[in-house]
C-alpha cells in the first residue's frame, strides 16, 4: 500500500473526490478545519506510529458525513489518496462511517451518536492506568449529538474523576432542544475555550491547552448548518 503527504492547499480537491454522500456535506466540511488542525499541529501520531502504546488518541464520536476526515487522513499520509474515488462502494474501505478495522489510523468504528464521549473517557483511564501521561486523547462530538444522554453522565463522571481528555464540540446550531448559557455551559468542572471554528490558529491556541488535573472542551463555532 502506497501512502502520500501533501499540504492544506489541496483538502478542498481531495473532498471533492469523495462523492456519494452528498446529503451529509454540511457535517462533514463543519469539521474540515478542527481535523485539519489537529493532525498537522497538534496530535503526536503519524503513519508511522499509529500502533505505538504512546501515540495520541483521535476518536470521531461525530461520525455522520466522514469526507472530511478521510480527506485529511489521506493528505497526512495514512491512507492513499486512491481510497478517496470510491467511497462505499464495492470492496471500498471507505464506509459511510469509518471502520477502525479496515482504516489505518482510525481509532474507534463511528455511527451511533452518543458512544464517542464514552469510548474517550474510557481510553483516556485505560491511558492512566498504563502510565502513559503523555498520551492525549481528543474526541470530537457534533452540537446535536449532546442530545444524548449518554453524553451528559460522560461529562459529569470525566469531571469527577479529573480525567486529562480534550473534547471539541463542532457548533453549527443544529441542536433542536438548546440549552441555557450555550453549549459550554453544560461542561460542569470542565476548562472550557469557545473559539471561531475557522480560525486555525486560534484552534491549534485552544487545542494545545492541557490541564492534567481535569478534562477540557472546545467549543468551535462554525457557520449555521443549512447556511
Amino acid at each position: 500500500m502506497t501512502t502520500t503527504s501533501t499540504s492544506e492547499d489541496l483538502l478542498p480537491a481531495l473532498v471533492r473526490r469523495l462523492t456519494g454522500d452528498e446529503k451529509h456535506a454540511p457535517s462533514a466540511h463543519s469539521t474540515l478545519d478542527v481535523l485539519w488542525v489537529l493532525y498537522d499541529r497538534v496530535l503526536r501520531v503519524t503513519p508511522q506510529t499509529a500502533d505505538a502504546p504512546d501515540r495520541d488518541r483521535f476518536l470521531l464520536s461525530k461520525g455522520h458525513g466522514p469526507a472530511a476526515y478521510y480527506a485529511v487522513l489521506a493528505a497526512k499520509g495514512f491512507i492513499p489518496v486512491e481510497w478517496l474515488d470510491d467511497l462505499s462502494g464495492w470492496g471500498s474501505k471507505l464506509g459511510h462511517h469509518p471502520d477502525r478495522t479496515l482504516i489505518p489510523g482510525v481509532e474507534i468504528g463511528t455511527g451511533s451518536l452518543g458512544h464517542g464521549l464514552g469510548l474517550a473517557i474510557g481510553t483516556a483511564l485505560g491511558l492512566r492506568a498504563q502510565g502513559l501521561p503523555d498520551a492525549r486523547t481528543f474526541v470530537l462530538l457534533g452540537d446535536a449529538e449532546l442530545e444524548e444522554g449518554s453524553n451528559h453522565e460522560g461529562i459529569a463522571y470525566a469531571a469527577a474523576t479529573r480525567l486529562p481528555l480534550t473534547a471539541i464540540v463542532v457548533d453549527n446550531r443544529s441542536s433542536t432542544l438548546g440549552w441555557p448559557g450555550g453549549i459550554a455551559a453544560r461542561f460542569i468542572g470542565w476548562s472550557i475555550s469557545t473559539v471561531d471554528g475557522r480560525d486555525r490558529d486560534a484552534l491549534e491556541y485552544a487545542l494545545g491547552k492541557r490541564d492534567r488535573d481535569r478534562p477540557h472542551v472546545v467549543v468551535a463555532t462554525v457557520e449555521t448548518k443549512g447556511l
